[in-house]
């Protein structure tokens, strides 16, 4: 079944910028619906598109804990979130002690960390973008994501399982020839009501190397999602991080200044 733009852009025209997000986000489940029904040819894009709008909204605000396992030690960390579109984001720790005012900053491509103890901010160059985020097994890459899928990789359907009745879609995304990506590729298990289950990054021998599988699925701020990640290397099975979203709200009203240097460094939220 074909959905013809033509006759939707009118009608989106007199929604508001919220509804018009919510009604996009259920054309793209529709879509994929439409095209599973037809044939094991589904819409890549659409499902992908669909799955990152999912857990982003217009906007966004959460708050998280993040768990760091190792061998002989664990760390556990608290942090809120700010998200506007696919490409803003800012994520700052709240607790323990020790690490409040610790700050990430991304504006575009562009990502700048902030600690308080040296009280300034610092720009990551793109060769640092593959090193571990906060000493988890979450890199800045991981954090920075929001639409590399779409832009920087071919995506393409290779297999359709089940999950709990719900078809799963596995795509594999390749990097496009001129793509800054380190990887392979990437695999990403997708289930049909676009929540992400799963996510592996091979190397380039085609060798799986880091997985992140989603534990718990639950709704938050009226969306069903992943509620708890856990990140990790294949080989290192004794070690991993863990995020779960304790609390998330879509489409909140962010100003524009906190997606700035003075927000990232002042500290202050809305």
């Amino acid at each position: 079944m074909a959905i013809s733009t033509r006759l939707i852009s009118p009608a989106l025209q007199c929604l508001t910028s919220v509804a018009r997000r919510v009604v996009v986000l259920n054309l793209a489940l529709l879509t994929v619906l439409c095209a599973t029904q037809a044939s094991e040819e589904i819409d890549v894009v659409a499902l992908v598109t669909g799955s990152i709008d999912q857990t982003r909204g217009l906007s966004s605000y959460a708050e998280m804990s993040m768990l760091i396992k190792r061998p002989s030690w664990q760390r556990q960390s608290t942090l809120k979130a700010w998200t506007r579109g696919r490409e803003d984001a800012l994520i700052r720790f709240v607790a323990p002690t020790r690490d409040v005012g610790n700050a990430l900053l991304k504006q575009g491509e562009r990502m700048w960390t902030y600690t308080p103890k040296l009280n300034k901010s610092i720009r990551l160059p793109g060769g640092m973008m593959s090193q571990s985020w906060a000493g988890s097994d979450f890199s800045y890459n991981d954090m920075s994501r929001s639409d590399k899928w779409l832009r920087d990789y071919t995506l393409e359907h290779v297999d359709t399982e089940q999950n709990e009745g719900q078809a799963v879609y596995v795509i594999d995304a390749v990097p496009r020839e001129n793509a800054a990506v380190v990887w392979g590729k990437e695999q990403l298990r997708i289930r049909e009501d676009l929540v992400l289950l799963e996510l592996t990054y091979f190397d380039q021998d085609m060798q799986p190397v880091r997985r992140m599988v989603s534990l718990s699925i639950g709704e938050r701020g009226g969306r069903v999602m992943a509620t708890r990640m856990r990140m990790q290397e294949v080989d290192k099975p004794d070690q991993y991080t863990e995020l779960e979203y304790l609390d998330m709200d879509f489409d909140v009203d962010v100003p524009d200044r906190m997606f700035t240097l003075f927000s990232l460094q002042s500290g202050r939220s809305r």
